[in-house]
């Protein structure tokens, strides 16, 4: 089982920046894919984006050229900076951990809002 900790999510004014980090513990089987979905209100889960143990990254169409997927294995941390933020971004971001078995674990998310 792996437990994943996600932070850094807040309130920040349209244009701005926030930086989303999720550690992951417990038994972590490699390699594995990290990634960052986010669901609003009355809407589906989505995919943000996505970054493999090579380091081989996947964004959604609406994110590219403003979000930046890293990690560090080391730390088995995921990171998210998400820049020029606009209110389309509100959600609640999990951060996923998929191990090459398939098995899927989730964070229990954490809140951004882009308001003035």
């Amino acid at each position: 089982q792996v437990q994943l900790v996600e932070s850094g999510g807040g309130l920040v004014q349209p244009g701005g920046s926030l930086r989303l980090s999720c550690a992951a513990s417990g038994t972590i089987f490699i390699p594995n894919t990290m990634g960052w979905y986010r669901q609003a209100p009355r809407k589906e889960r989505e995919l943000v984006a996505t970054i493999t143990q090579a380091g081989t990254t996947d964004y959604a169409a609406s994110v590219k050229g403003r979000f930046t997927i890293s990690r560090d294995s080391a730390k088995n941390t995921v990171y998210l900076q998400m820049n020029s933020l606009n209110p389309e971004d509100t959600a609640v971001y999990y951060c996923r951990h998929l191990d090459y078995r398939g098995y899927v674990n989730w964070g229990q998310g954490t809140q951004v809002t882009v308001s003035s």
